[in-house]
């Protein structure tokens, strides 16, 4: 019974408790409900206030615009006005000038009218006037001018003979000092050094011991060294420098080349003296093409083709009365260009003459004809200007000048030529005889080489074995020596050496 009563007062203190909560809740919420009234009351009269601001400031904004627009509106106004008026005034002032204009031209339609008339008068008196006097004289305008001529040519032909010499003399004079102006100026700024050949090169050695390994056993890498090269080699007692002789510069040039890297490798011997020399001549053609390239380049004349430059380039081994004949062109193509620009005439085209003058020297010893021809048709091969082959062509007279770079090349040419130690005709007189020896021995079947050495008194010949025996070279040797008797002039006697050397080559594989 109390556990009855006791869950009926539990029951009843629950429910007294869930509606005093409930009361309290709804009394919560009705506080809440009034205070979020009043904030969106004020909110709302805040939004208007602000608004009210906006749109008051943006009245203003508005205003200050419009009266900014109205016052550049009134400012552009002004200025299309001015315009305008100057436009109106412009246009005046040039229906003013078109009216003046077409005065000035009927003015001038006028006059014009009138000279012509006057010219028509003028020429009709006279006409008349000429034909009164061929009735009175008997002779036509043209006879009367003639017979005039003449009276005066008699009565003055002696003043007229003095002064015709004195204007020649005095012309001749002015050319002659213009002429030496031009030249004297060229030759004053061309400073170019003066060097003359040499025939022999020496060759710096490490020690006096290496000579013995230049010669080798029995002389054996001597002779080798001297057949492979052409060049004769000179060992003294001058101590640590050998002598290498020979009157052909590129022979020198190899030799020496060749010898210094012998020597650097320390191993000489005959097969290893062919192979550096065989690097040698491949070294001294790169040489040969560069020097060609600096010519040109120092010339400045470019476009030419890099084979005409190679041929070029060979001059540098070439010597003329012991100039040599690349320094000779360089030297040359200076010159014309200085006088060129002096006369007005094409520098480029005398330039360029001038450096290719000479350039068949460099295969005439392969080629028939002189160097002139061959020079012509080298450059003729390589599609070189006409005006360049003019230019050069005529430099010896064998071709008429043309144009006047023509002339230029050969006055250069006789400059160069002809300044103090420039060339000794001795020297290429001597070099004419040691080349003539070599050509004799050459010409003679189964010769391999023929090198002239010291000083032209000897002529080493080298014969292929399977082409000559020994008898053949015997005989080759005599005739040699009595062709040179009968062909050549020179003092003393020439060693005749013919040298047939057999060689028997395998391979191990």
């Amino acid at each position: 019974m109390s556990l009855k009563l006791a869950l009926l007062l539990a029951l009843l203190a629950a429910s007294a408790g869930i509606g005093f909560g409930y009361l309290l809740r709804l009394l919560i919420s009705l506080g809440r409900k009034g205070s979020m009234e009043l904030d969106i009351k004020q909110l709302e009269l805040h939004s208007k206030e602000e608004a009210q601001r906006i749109i008051l400031e943006a009245e203003e904004k508005a205003q200050e615009l419009a009266e900014k627009a109205q016052a550049e509106l009134k400012e552009k106004e002004n200025r299309f006005k001015n315009i305008e008026d100057r436009l109106i005034k412009k246009e005046e002032f040039l229906d003013k000038r078109q009216a003046d204009l077409s005065q000035e031209v009927e003015y001038v339609k006028e006059r014009a009218q009138e000279t012509t008339a006057l010219k028509e008068k003028i020429e009709k008196l006279v006409e008349k006037r000429q034909g009164e006097l061929a009735k009175v004289s008997g002779l036509s305008p043209l006879e009367a001018k003639e017979e005039l001529l003449k009276v005066i040519e008699k009565d003055f032909e002696e003043d007229f003979l003095i002064r015709m010499q004195k204007l020649e003399a005095h012309g001749q004079e002015r050319f002659d000092e213009r002429a030496k102006e031009i030249i004297s100026a060229a030759i004053q700024r061309l400073a170019a050094s003066i060097s003359g050949e040499i025939m022999s090169t020496a060759v710096a050695l490490p020690s006096d011991e290496i000579k013995g390994k230049i010669i080798g056993k029995e002389g054996r890498n001597i002779k080798a060294f001297e057949r492979a090269t052409g060049v004769e080699v000179i060992i003294d007692d001058t101590p640590n420098s050998i002598t290498l002789s020979s009157f052909d510069p590129v022979r020198r040039a190899i030799a020496k080349l060749s010898l210094d890297n012998l020597i650097s490798d320390g191993r000489i011997q005959p097969a290893r003296i062919e192979e550096f020399v065989a690097k040698a001549e491949s070294e001294v053609n790169s040489l040969i093409k560069q020097k060609g390239e600096e010519a040109a380049m120092e010339c400045e004349i470019y476009n030419l083709d890099p084979k005409l430059l190679s041929i070029l380039g060979r001059l540098h081994f070439r010597t003329s009365y012991s100039q040599n004949v690349l320094e000779h062109s360089v030297e040359m193509s200076h010159l014309s260009g200085m006088i060129a620009e002096e006369l007005g005439a094409n520098v480029a085209v005398a330039r360029a003459g001038a450096l290719l003058h000479d350039i068949g020297k460099a295969l005439d010893h392969e080629v028939s004809g002189t160097h002139v021809e061959i020079g012509r048709k080298i450059l003729q091969k390589f599609n070189v200007s006409e005006d360049i082959i003019k230019a050069m062509q005529a430099h010896h007279g064998e071709y008429p000048y043309e144009t006047v770079e023509s002339v230029i090349v050969q006055t250069a040419d006789a400059i160069s030529g002809s300044r103090p130690g420039a060339r000794r005709d001795n020297l290429e007189n001597y070099l004419k005889r040691l080349k003539d020896l070599e050509d004799i021995a050459l010409s003679y079947e189964g010769v391999d080489k023929a090198y002239a050495l010291a000083a032209g008194r000897e002529i080493r010949v080298f014969v292929t074995p399977e082409k000559v025996s020994d008898l053949e070279a015997k005989k080759m040797a005599r005739d040699i020596a009595l062709r040179i008797e009968s062909e050549l002039r020179y003092p003393g006697e020439i060693k005749v050496n013919v040298i047939r050397e057999a060689r028997s080559i395998e391979f191990a594989r």
